[in-house]
Parts: C-alpha cells; structure tokens; sequence
C-alpha cells in the first residue's frame, strides 16, 4: 500500500484570529469591563537536528496562545492561555480582573490606544511556510556527506517556521502580522579543531546550507594545530557574527527609560561624540533583511529611529509611557504592558563600508581573524565593557594573509572604545550568532582590540 506523505501545516486564515480576538472584547464588555488588550499568537515550529554525521531528531510544535489585558480603576494585569472556548476565555478574563484589582494604581497607566495606521511589512514566503522534514533533511544530509568526506563530524541544526499575531482592543485598535523564517546552524569538528556558520532569513532561499557546510569545513581544516600568542592588543577583523555578538549588547542601551535610570552607558551622553565618525546605527524593521512585526506590544506603529549619526549618538527609542515623561513621541518599540523595562530597538541595523574581508586581510600587516565570540558577560555597563571568548576560528594574519590557526583568547573590552577604532566596513548583511539577536551587521576591522588571557582550548 502506497502511503501519503504527510503535509507541512498552515497557519489558519487571519479571520479566524480576529474571530477569537472579537470574543476576548465582547466577553469582556458584557462583564463590565471597560478596557480590554488581546494579542492572540499562532506559532507553527520544526526543527532537525543532527550530530555525529547523522539526523537524530525530527520535532514540530503547533501553539495557539491568547493573552488578554485588563485596566480596572487604574489597575492592570495580563493573564495567558492557550484554551480558545468561551468558558475558558471568560475564566481567563475574570483572572485578569481579578489581578488587576490586587495590584496597587499606576499613576503613570495610561489608556489604551485607539485606531493605528500601520505600513505593511511583508515576511511571509509561502516556500519557507511549506519546508518539510524530508527538505530539511536533503539540505543536512549534503552538509553530513561533506563532513565525512573530509574526515570531519557534523552537528547542528535546521529549522524552519511561522507565525502570525492579531492584536486589539476595546478601543478599536486592530492590527496583524504573519512571517515565516528559517535557520540552519552547522559545527564541523576536526581532531580538536572547530569551526561554525550559521544562517537565518524570513526566506529558505536567502541563504544556503551547503556554502555554510562548505565555510565551516573549510575552517575546520585550517584549524589544526594553532599557535599559542600572546595576550595583548590585537587589530581585529571582525566576521558578522562576531560584530552581532559584541554590538547586540548595546540594543537596551538606546532604551529611554534605560538612559533615565541611568543603567544605559549612553546616559548623559546623548548629542555626544561617542563612537567612530564612521558608525552609523539606526532601527529599522522595514529593511528587508529583517524580521519582525510593524508594531510594538502597545500597538504603536514602529517608526524608523536614526540612533546613532557618524558616531554621535542622536536619537533613543521611547514607549508610550518614557515619550510622555520626555514631553515626545512614541517610536513603537514599547515592549506589552504591564514590564519592567519599558522599550529596546530589536531591529538593528549599522551601515556598511565596501571593503570585503579578503581586503580587510590583505591590509593587515599583523592581527586576528575572528569567526565569533561566546559566553559574553557585562564587566562594566557604563564604558560597556564585555568579557568573552573567542571560539570556532581564531587566525593569524600575517603580510596580508592568513598565516595559521590561533589558540583561543579571553578578551575584556570596552565595546565604546571598539566602536571607536573601527578602520574599516565591509558590506552590510543579516548576521545570525549565538549571544545576540539577528540584525543587519557588517564585518570590522579594528584596531587595539584588547585579549587578556589565553584559554584552554
């Protein structure tokens, strides 16, 4: 007997979100409450994971989550489930009621937005969407057959998805978002050496599994056997990943109600020249290497924010809440009521130069060339100092080329001062890494990078 192939799983029609959303309101108004949020999130995951050259795990996940929010005399509270009949919203409702009754009055609540006019921010490919277990399993098995045919081990990760969101109010606030997105992450070992890639992209095809099997193998293989160096200070060239990890550090930084608390290092700094004439940073959701929905967990339309200007920091990112103490406006990076923190750019985008690694190496006299950092930890939040280390490739540039593997480095640096010495950009591209979220990053060179100590491995 011929047997079917199971079929990827869709996302259900928008209508139907709203369809639960429009109870959420209509529950709440006949229960005398006059201000109600609802945010429901559908979220379809799949993931293959290998190890050992060899596909060990296939696992899928289908979640439908509402979350509802209630303002009761100037109290609020948020209460989730993932149960969509009436009797159980209703209990969900009369939770966040409850809730809100036992919290003390926020002076500083403010109500519910109204309508929003939203730009359209298209994420959704209906190839990424269709991505099935066997897809996956093609693009890992060419990745495996690579690894054994060059004596190597390969372990990682293929994952692919979507979700969509619908969010309203009593006020008669409606917007929607749906996106898919994909990554493929691969670590190739050789002996004791190892190397790494990694894509992500809202489309399968903006990346590809086996150039990234390919670059870690290569890497791999000219990882054996590295020198032992010196600590000291380094000119660094900085692949994307190991910018992202280090430079997404700074993303609550640029928060309003961070700098006001004076936790940000950019507190009374603002209008200053900080970074290098040549970095530019900006927030940006609309560029079309980004993810992300086109408003924030208030429902503000999220606006495009210049942060940082050659070097000069210009512009903060502001919730409903810090905008009213600042006498501004909201940008839309306010994170869902009620929160602690108030609001971060999470679409981060630093502007490019046009000179490609191969160039940065070739105008190295002597330096390192690093593939990204790892266990990255804040030493000194005001100058943004960071301690990490160094893993899956670290090469000694000698005379414009790459001399040989290095032992790995501990470093303690202030990511200001790197930022200050920067010598040159390279084109700007989405970076996925292991510290930090996605963003729009491009490869550095930079010079009196500071390494402390050698590791271990």
């Amino acid at each position: 007997m011929r047997t079917r192939k199971p079929s990827t799983p869709a996302l259900r029609a928008e209508r139907d979100l709203h369809k639960i959303a429009a109870s959420v309101l209509r529950l709440a108004k006949a229960m005398g409450i006059r201000e109600t949020e609802v945010q429901v999130d559908e979220n379809i995951d799949a993931l293959t994971r290998f190890a050992n050259n060899a596909i060990h795990q296939h696992v899928a996940e289908h979640g439908l989550v509402v979350s509802i929010r209630t303002v009761v005399d100037g109290r609020t509270a948020r209460v989730t489930t993932n149960r969509m009949d009436e009797d159980s919203l209703r209990v969900a409702i009369e939770s966040a009621a409850s809730l809100s009754m036992q919290q003390p009055k926020d002076p500083r609540l403010l109500p519910m937005l109204g309508k929003q006019k939203y730009r359209a921010a298209r994420r959704f490919d209906p190839g990424t969407a269709a991505l099935s277990p066997d897809d996956r399993a093609r693009a890992v098995k060419c990745a495996c057959q690579l690894a054994e045919e060059q004596g190597q081990v390969a372990a990682g990760i293929y994952a692919s998805g979507q979700n969509q969101c619908v969010f309203a109010n009593s006020r008669g606030l409606s917007a929607a978002h749906r996106q898919t997105h994909a990554t493929f992450s691969i670590t190739l070992q050789q002996g004791s050496a190892a190397s790494w890639a990694k894509g992500n992209a809202g489309d399968y095809r903006r990346f590809n599994p086996s150039a990234l099997a390919k670059t870690a193998s290569e890497k791999a293989a000219r990882a054996q056997n590295p020198v032992e160096l010196e600590p000291g200070r380094y000119t660094v060239i900085l692949e994307p990943a190991a910018v992202l990890d280090l430079v997404g550090f700074l993303f609550y930084d640029f928060a309003a109600t961070s700098v006001a608390d004076k936790r940000s290092c950019f507190s009374e700094r603002v209008g200053k020249l900080l970074l290098g004439t040549n970095i530019d940073i900006r927030d940006d959701v609309y560029h079309p290497d980004q993810l992300g929905m086109p408003f924030d967990g208030e429902g503000v339309p999220k606006q495009r924010v210049q942060l940082v200007q050659q070097g000069v920091v210009k512009n903060l990112v502001y919730s409903r809440q810090s905008a009213k103490q600042a006498k501004t406006r909201p940008t839309g990076h306010g994170f869902a009521p009620p929160n602690e923190y108030g609001e971060a750019p999470m679409n981060l985008v630093i502007g490019g130069g046009d000179e490609p690694i191969e160039k940065m190496i070739r105008s190295t006299a002597r330096g390192l060339l690093v593939t990204r950092f790892w266990y990255i930890r804040e030493v000194d939040p005001y100058e943004k100092v960071m301690t990490g280390m160094t893993r899956d490739g670290l090469f000694l540039v000698e005379n414009g080329k790459i001399a040989r593997a290095a032992r790995n480095f501990r470093f303690n640096q202030s990511v200001l001062e790197m930022l200050r010495n920067v010598e040159c950009l390279g084109p700007a591209c989405r970076a996925a890494g292991e510290e930090s979220f996605e963003m729009v990053v491009p490869p550095m060179k930079v010079g009196a990078f500071q390494f402390s100590e050698v590791t271990k491995f």
